[in-house]
């Protein structure tokens, strides 16, 4: 039986000269240079190291960790054309998490002279959120490979499926907020996805207004990515498609109505995940 893990600590689960007994003791992430971060909550020193799930039934690789998206750079040097106000001589720069009005941004590719900023994109990476839990799957995976794991784990009847409305929903309303601001100072914002969930946005929402060929003077680019199988069984992700709108655009995409509820829907779920013994008020 095939694991439903296909990429592990950042490699393919189908390459059987991978020694998986250093890469469980080391838990690197090949994409962000460092250990692993995706920490198991019960157990912060474990970390979990799932990047890409086989799910569903045309058995589709899907990527449900967003530094899996870091692949080589790629989709920093796919935003540098969005860079209008760079020059030859001017150093390149990726910075990370950066707060502004409406929300975190998680990337900023940054032209720059002299330590002095000439230009920005902000660029935002949204993979697949799951329900239930991968971790069954991840320990049978290892038990697979001869590598001791509790029993327990190994048995467990529970299963892990793709949140695709939340997830949608969500970043959709981030993008929202955030492009506002991107627009009062006149510059581009970047979601970054793999082609399944842009897919399925395109469905759910309206995106019919939405130009197929990506337009410089929009201030919101979307980016898909295709997660392809290499002839040596390793994964790696490439460009599929571009395309852009702006600030009234992704109004649209979620309607009036709908932007009401989804930020209710986003509130709600952000305290049930709060809500605990911990935090009951006692009278």
């Amino acid at each position: 039986m095939n694991s439903k893990i296909t990429e592990f600590f950042t490699f393919s689960t189908q390459n059987n000269i991978q020694d998986w007994q250093t890469v469980i003791r080391n838990q690197p992430c090949t994409f962000l240079n460092k250990k692993c971060i995706k920490n198991r909550k019960s157990e912060a020193d474990i970390a979990i190291g799932t990047c890409t799930v086989n799910y569903g039934k045309e058995e589709r690789n899907i990527i449900i960790c967003p530094h899996r998206l870091l692949e080589k750079r790629k989709i920093f040097l796919d935003c540098i054309h969005l860079l209008t106000l760079h020059e030859p001589g001017n150093e390149l720069h990726i910075v990370s998490e950066i707060g502004i009005p409406g929300g975190s941004i998680d990337y900023f590719l940054v032209s720059a002279r002299e330590n002095k900023v000439k230009d920005f994109v902000g660029i935002e990476l949204q993979t697949l959120d799951t329900t239930g839990t991968v971790w069954p799957e991840r320990q049978r995976f290892l038990a697979s490979k001869n590598i001791s794991v509790n029993p327990k784990d190994v048995n467990s009847d529970k299963t892990f499926g793709m949140n695709w409305k939340m997830t949608a929903k969500t970043i959709l309303v981030q993008l929202h907020h955030k492009i506002l601001t991107f627009e009062s100072v006149n510059k581009h914002l970047v979601l970054v996805v793999q082609d399944c969930l842009i897919d399925y946005m395109k469905k759910e929402f309206s995106f019919a207004h939405i130009s197929q060929n990506a337009k410089i003077g929009d201030s919101m680019h979307f980016h898909s990515y295709k997660l392809n199988s290499n002839e040596d069984k390793n994964l790696s992700i490439s460009l599929f498609e571009r395309f852009s709108t702006d600030s009234e655009g992704i109004a649209k995409c979620l309607g009036l109505q709908a932007l009401a509820n989804v930020e209710l829907e986003v509130i709600l779920k952000k305290l049930e995940q709060k809500i605990s013994k911990n935090t009951v008020l006692s009278l």
